[in-house]
């Protein structure tokens, strides 16, 4: 995520170059053609046009924002239902038979969320998971197509055996089997979000509406706007191209690009939160690179 408070207009430029140049091309093409042979340009109702297109695209991105924000919103409760497990874990079992079992189940959570975002972010796990995991649960919960599910279900079973073992009673068993319920939720709708792309008709027709639109743009601009449509036509081009990037950026919050949701930097925050619960040192927060935070 671009965090930025100040626009880097490198970056910027990296982005709008290739259109902007083609724009400015197919503009100049269309004035230079108008000039050395004159045609009548045709009367092209590129208000009406441009206004639809404007509302089409303004849907589109507002349904991809949409994704995004919600997104942000479940790894928030993500989070929290983290430090609430973490807290419930630590004040719920104080005898030191339990120290062991407490900090297992502390730290499979650290394992979750890590995994939870290799998985969201279709990268294979690595070590900032397996370091918190024992042994076994390296060749069985890993070893499921839903890793990051496996972890939270042996999550389960180990509160199980802290109930069996008499560190905790039922009641306390079942607030924190409804705080597992609340991380299976969480992690349902990340999943949802990021097996479920928008609409084919919402991916494809507003590309291919807004790539006709500047192609005729200029071409009923140019009696009006004579040598200046190179410039008028890339202009308005531009803001409705820039219009559909912002749609296709956001449509994806966990495709690990500058423009995703911020998910190494907020495992970093549950992992700091878990590990200073139980009393162990905790690595710093990350800190944006070159105004991106991952």
């Amino acid at each position: 995520m671009i965090v930025d408070p100040i626009p880097n207009f490198r970056r910027i430029a990296s982005e709008v170059w290739q259109p902007l140049t083609a724009l400015f091309v197919w503009d100049c093409a269309v004035t230079i053609t108008y000039y050395l042979l004159p045609f009548k340009a045709p009367e092209l109702p590129l208000t009406i046009f441009g206004s639809a297109l404007a509302l089409f695209l303004g849907f589109r991105s507002n349904s991809a924002y949409q994704r995004w924000w919600e997104a942000r919103t479940l790894w928030g409760a993500m989070i929290n239902a983290s430090r609430s497990l973490a807290r419930a874990t630590r004040n719920f079992m104080p005898d030191p038979d339990a120290r062991d079992l407490k900090r297992e189940i502390v730290k499979r959570q650290i394992a979750y969320v890590n995994a939870l975002r290799c998985q969201l972010r279709r990268q294979p796990i690595g070590e900032d998971v397996t370091k918190f995991l024992t042994e076994e649960d390296k060749g069985k919960a890993l070893a499921r197509t839903n890793p990051a599910n496996g972890l939270l279900d042996s999550t389960g079973r180990r509160i199980d055996i802290a109930r069996r073992s008499g560190w905790i009673d039922t009641i306390q068993q079942t607030q924190m089997e409804a705080l597992l319920v609340d991380i299976a939720n969480a992690q349902g709708g990340m999943e949802r979000i990021k097996n479920t792309p928008l609409p084919v008709q919402y991916r494809y027709l507003p590309t291919i509406f807004t790539h006709i639109f500047c192609i005729a743009l200029p071409i009923g601009l140019v009696e009006s706007l004579g040598f200046a449509t190179p410039l008028g036509s890339t202009v308005a081009g531009l803001m409705f191209m820039a219009v559909l990037r912002i749609g296709d950026d956001l449509v994806d919050p966990f495709a690990n690009t500058v423009h995703d949701n911020p998910l190494t930097a907020m495992c970093r925050t549950i992992e700091i939160d878990l590990l200073q619960s139980i009393g162990d040192p905790a690595p710093e927060p990350l800190k944006p690179v070159n105004g991106v935070l991952w």
